[in-house]
């Protein structure tokens, strides 16, 4: 099953729900992943130019997340062309992917629907060293900052102001004080995202649901690989969700497991499966964006060498990466 049966089962979907079709999956197959990232809002506008004109958008969205500011600009690009805008979920949209969802005035959950919460892991020039890879840095997770200061007030009972003020300097003894900043920037910067992306529904929430599901979708969950089933979603977070009908489902989940057979998702990509004599050039596709327009593909150019020692060692050279137009449309 390829394109050709995707466009049918978008075809369906969108006659179900009246509605125009794009499909946004950033694969999560090992050492070839993709993420929701501002390079593929100009594949959009091009799918948008391209489609029908019409009053509502359903984006099916598969992804582990990304760049947590994209969702800001891509909701805004697809209000700017369609008046009702709707996420379709049959399995993980998580982090970046939850957030567009904020942004959306209907989210649809399958059974196997899955959002994630929206703290983000920070990494800049001055986060920790990671002592595996000097040249890498650990990143840090916002969340965690805060709890290790909820932590010595609440627990350690350090609420005085000489006791924040040593719980702070000896926690920038261990993560430099531009680190933390930075820290900080981004726990201000994801809330004010959440609260704008949830006023830009046609039923927005009221103040206190704002902030309800802000707080569930940051400090409330306790873990970053937390999974949010529909039922958890709706009932407990708060946020509008709707169940697919039987069909509907049937359809969604269609449409997920031909991605997930077409970008071999949950199977490692593996060089040796690939490589013939002792170099093989290849291309490894990690995400795609498609419609009834045509069909944008992510792909990874790379280089595989198998190495003259003993073990036979494989080095894989990536040596570029990005968006193609695979299929239609100018």
């Amino acid at each position: 099953m390829g394109f050709a049966a995707r466009c049918s089962l978008m075809a369906q979907i969108a006659r179900k729900r009246g509605s125009q079709v794009i499909a946004y999956v950033t694969g999560d197959r090992e050492n070839v992943s993709t993420r929701i990232a501002p390079d593929v809002l100009p594949v959009f506008h091009r799918h948008l130019r391209l489609l029908p004109a019409g009053e509502r958008l359903d984006l099916f969205l598969y992804s582990r997340g990304g760049d947590v500011l994209t969702p800001w600009r891509l909701v805004h690009l697809v209000r700017e062309w369609a008046a009702e805008f709707a996420v379709l979920v049959p399995y993980r949209a998580y982090s970046a992917g939850t957030l567009i969802c904020l942004g959306a005035d209907e989210v649809v959950m399958g059974v196997m629907g899955e959002l994630g919460p929206i703290d983000p892991s920070v990494v800049s020039a001055f986060n920790p060293k990671d002592p595996v890879n000097p040249n890498a840095r650990i990143p840090v997770n916002v969340e965690d900052v805060y709890s290790f200061l909820a932590l010595a007030r609440e627990v350690a009972g350090m609420s005085h102001d000489e006791d924040r003020r040593k719980t702070f300097l000896l926690l920038a003894e261990k993560i430099h004080p531009l680190a933390l900043g930075n820290v900080h920037r981004n726990y201000l910067l994801v809330r004010s995202l959440a609260q704008k992306l949830l006023a830009l529904r046609q039923n927005p929430p009221t103040p206190d649901q704002v902030r309800h599901i802000v707080d569930s979708l940051t400090e409330k969950l306790y873990a970053h690989n937390h999974m949010i089933p529909r039922r958890e979603a709706s009932t407990e977070i708060g946020l509008a969700t709707t169940y697919p009908d039987p069909e509907l489902e049937s359809l969604l989940w269609a449409l997920y497991e031909n991605y997930e057979q077409e970008l071999l998702l949950g199977q490692p990509f593996n060089p040796a499966d690939i490589i013939r004599g002792t170099r093989t050039d290849f291309e490894v596709v990690g995400g795609l964006v498609e419609s009834m327009a045509g069909q944008d593909a992510f792909v990874f150019h790379g280089v595989a060498e198998r190495q003259d020692c003993p073990d036979g060692r494989i080095n894989v050279t990536i040596l570029r990466q990005g968006w193609r137009r695979a299929q239609g449309g100018a």
